[in-house]
């Protein structure tokens, strides 16, 4: 049974720092991707980052690039997300998800929703200003 979840969330001041954690388990290979995805309190769900398992090719979202830095660790099944420099407006429930096997990430498509099978139940990240 495919499981991916999530930690590392919590309450920061503006300027501070989080370092997130998706644990996938269940999969057979490391051939697909893992995004991140976050949802604003009243605000559609957006696509924040992608990474291949397979090869460590990213996309980030405009509004993060600089910001927030995806890494894997395929031994420990483990996916990090180094969110630095938040703003209240990252104020977000955090989600991870994977794709099906072969997929890569390439772009502006890889963030979007409709290629993730599989999600976590999402970490808190709460921001003051």
């Amino acid at each position: 049974e495919v499981q991916l979840v999530e930690s590392g969330g919590g309450l920061v001041q503006a300027g501070g720092s989080l370092r997130l954690s998706c644990v996938a388990s269940g999969f057979f290979s490391d051939d697909f991707a893992i995004g991140w995805f976050r949802q604003a309190p009243g605000k559609a769900r957006e696509g924040v980052l992608c990474i291949s398992r397979s090869d460590g090719d990213t996309y980030y979202a405009n509004s993060v690039k600089g910001r927030f830095t995806v890494s894997s660790d395929n031994a420990k099944n483990t996916v990090w997300l180094q969110v630095n420099s938040l703003k209240p407006e990252d104020t977000a429930v955090y989600y991870c998800a994977a794709t099906a096997p072969g997929y890569h990430c390439s772009g502006y498509e890889s963030i979007r929703e409709v290629w993730y099978d599989y999600w976590g139940q999402g970490t808190q990240v709460a921001v003051s200003s």
